[in-house]
């Protein structure tokens, strides 16, 4: 199976997979009433295969977003988190979790590339790429840019086999479900969404994430 065949049957697999997670999370809305965050629900904001972009041994606070790549609110939250992550440098860890919206085309296949590239250890690298570079590839309609992801996991030299069989494989596409049916899970309905310390911020300006994180470690 071709490269290009490749990416676009995971996308299509993981679409399938989110409609399904979203089916379910209505389902349980009905039944059982509003979601909420409760100390259960927040105990998964961070799970054993998180991805961070910071992880310091002895950070006082966990910053968690819920991302789409092709999001234009999460571009222009990007200099702001970058501007935090210098500000509190290993006081704070800092992770990605998958939210690629349905109504994106290519969220998904932006997801599948940097957990690709997170597993050549270069997480940050296609996270910063991806996100810079925005307005090459995001807002595309139809237009597949699973190839265009390709040639930036070229430029940033990553093992191409190794690249292709991760976007290729079903366990990298359960991997971006898993991480968007827990933020259903956890009340996500957009994105960004951010959690401090496994609660969700209420974002009405860009300076309410560094409140939060501010009163997380009482500054």
């Amino acid at each position: 199976m071709s490269t290009r065949r490749r990416a676009v049957v995971s996308g299509a697999v993981v679409l399938v997979a989110l409609a399904l997670v979203g089916a379910l999370a209505a389902w349980t809305e009905r039944e059982s009433g509003p979601r909420g965050t409760n100390s259960g629900a927040a105990a998964a904001v961070v799970a054993a295969d998180t991805r961070f972009l910071d992880r310091p041994g002895d950070a006082e606070v966990t910053v968690v977003e819920f991302i789409d790549f092709e999001c234009e609110v999460c571009r222009a939250f990007y200099p702001e988190v970058e501007r935090l992550r210098e500000q509190y440098g290993d006081r704070v860890a800092f992770a990605l979790r998958y939210f690629p919206m349905p109504g994106h085309s290519n969220s998904v296949p932006a997801a599948l590339a940097v957990e690709a590239a997170a597993q050549q250890d270069h997480l940050e690298e296609m996270y910063r790429m991806l996100l810079e570079r925005q307005d090459a590839w995001g807002e595309s309609g139809d237009v597949d840019r699973a190839p265009l992801f390709r040639e930036y996991a070229a430029e940033l030299g990553l093992d191409m086999a190794a690249y292709d069989a991760a976007v290729g494989d079903d366990a990298t596409v359960l991997r971006v479900a898993a991480d968007f049916e827990t933020g259903r899970a956890l009340g996500v309905d957009g994105t960004p969404t951010f959690f401090v310390d496994g609660e969700p911020v209420e974002l009405a300006s860009y300076g309410d994430l560094e409140r939060a994180i501010a009163a997380a470690l009482h500054d």
